[in-house]
């Protein structure tokens, strides 16, 4: 490789890092352990994390001689190898590669592995865009890596990043037991139902800002990608395998929540009933789908969900969804809640925590009927701004990260 070589790949480097701006910082930034020599951040594609990245070396090196950003994804990588680049770099002085999209680029676990080996003083920050490499990859990083997910905007977040207010996360415990004194500051300084609408029709990803009225249109094209180009990038998938994958997520999205009879999809799609599970679960780790499940989710056991809902609100209304408010309720308190805690389906109430916590979710007028009596049982009440007793509402859920 010679200077001209890589001047064509700095130049992407200084180009995205120069349009990146640090205004607002996703929550996981600062629970990273930025010392880590390999630190691996998974999460569905649009949500953040090629500006995490920028964001981290904006923020902390002054000079850029010891630091370098390329996503393996350029058609640069077509004429040069990540082993050819680390090399160069690293012979002049670059300790800390930032590296996007990992998974579009063959063999990137043992690649890195290596270079992680072989380079003992440097320090390696890479992103996958689809949640499925990362997870399924045959080579052992456990012992070397940290691992983080991004998830998308909370409302909280979304709050923040569109200048509406600035508050902190509240951890779950903390929010079941100062709930009312919580939400009652929240509303008393904004229109807080007004925005959460505003949230659940298009505020997951913070492309919003860019695409404007595209918004939704790009978010379908962005669900289309997913599976026409992540999922390839990572299973060995037909053709013929990637359309019936697209027909069963249109199949969620027109029947959400949908209880399914597996055998019966499956003969929807014409295809066999573990093949169809397979894509679900595709589906869900892609973060296009919410499986609810009886028990805590294992996906190296594929079992049928008793629920399949969108991955988030949003993908309803840009799925073409008909988009009922139970459904559209359920879908934020599962998305929500399953960053801080595994839910699955309850005999009693709607969902049910690891640590045994039983949620009912619906309207304002819902009562405590289907948990009546039952120990750590919470409503989850939409369109009402303040709460009493474990009368919570639903909008606060958005402020676990």
């Amino acid at each position: 490789m010679n200077q001209e070589d890589y001047q064509q790949i700095e130049n992407v480097f200084l180009v995205r890092l120069n349009a990146t701006e640090t205004r607002f910082v996703r929550y996981l930034y600062d629970q990273i352990n930025w010392d880590s020599r390999l630190i691996g951040i998974k999460g569905s594609r649009g949500v953040g994390k090629t500006t995490l990245l920028l964001q981290r070396i904006k923020k902390t090196f002054k000079k850029l001689d010891r630091v370098f950003y390329a996503s393996l994804d350029n058609m640069w990588f077509q004429m040069h190898t990540l082993q050819e680049l680390t090399e160069w770099l690293y012979q002049r002085g670059v300790r800390h590669l930032f590296l996007d999209e990992v998974h579009k680029y063959p063999q990137w676990a043992v690649i890195i592995k290596n270079i992680y080996d072989t380079y003992q003083d440097l320090n390696i920050v890479y992103t996958g865009s689809s949640m499925l490499e990362i997870d399924h990859s045959r080579v052992d990083l456990s012992r070397r890596q940290t691992l983080y997910t991004l998830n998308g905007l909370s409302f909280r977040e979304y709050l923040k990043f569109n200048r509406i207010l600035d508050a902190d996360a509240v951890a779950l415990p903390s929010l079941l037991e100062d709930h009312t004194s919580i939400a009652m500051q929240i509303a008393n300084e904004m229109p807080v139902l007004k925005h959460f609408a505003a949230y659940l029709a298009e505020g997951y990803y913070p492309f919003k800002l860019d695409a404007g009225a595209d918004y939704l249109p790009r978010l379908s094209e962005t669900a289309e990608l997913v599976i026409d180009s992540d999922i390839p990038a990572v299973e060995s998938v037909s053709y013929a395998s990637l359309q019936k994958t697209k027909q069963l997520l249109m199949v969620v999205a027109k029947n959400v929540p949908l209880t399914p009879r597996i055998s019966k999809l499956a003969e929807q799609l014409e295809t066999t009933r573990d093949m169809c599970l397979k894509l679900l679960y595709l589906l869900d780790r892609a973060g296009l789908v919410q499986l609810l499940t009886r028990e805590t989710k294992n996906y190296k056991h594929l079992v049928g969900p008793e629920k399949i809902y969108l991955g988030n609100t949003n993908l309803m209304y840009a799925l073409g969804s008909a988009v009922n408010e139970g459904t559209l309720r359920e879908t934020f308190f599962l998305n929500q809640m399953s960053v801080v805690t595994s839910l699955t389906t309850a005999p009693q109430g709607d969902f049910k925590t690891a640590e045994g916590l039983l949620f009912e979710v619906g309207g304002s007028g819902k009562d405590f009927g289907q948990i009546a009596n039952l120990p750590d049982s919470y409503l989850a009440v939409d369109n009402v701004g303040y709460s009493t007793g474990n009368r919570i509402p639903l909008w606060l859920f958005g402020w676990l990260y």
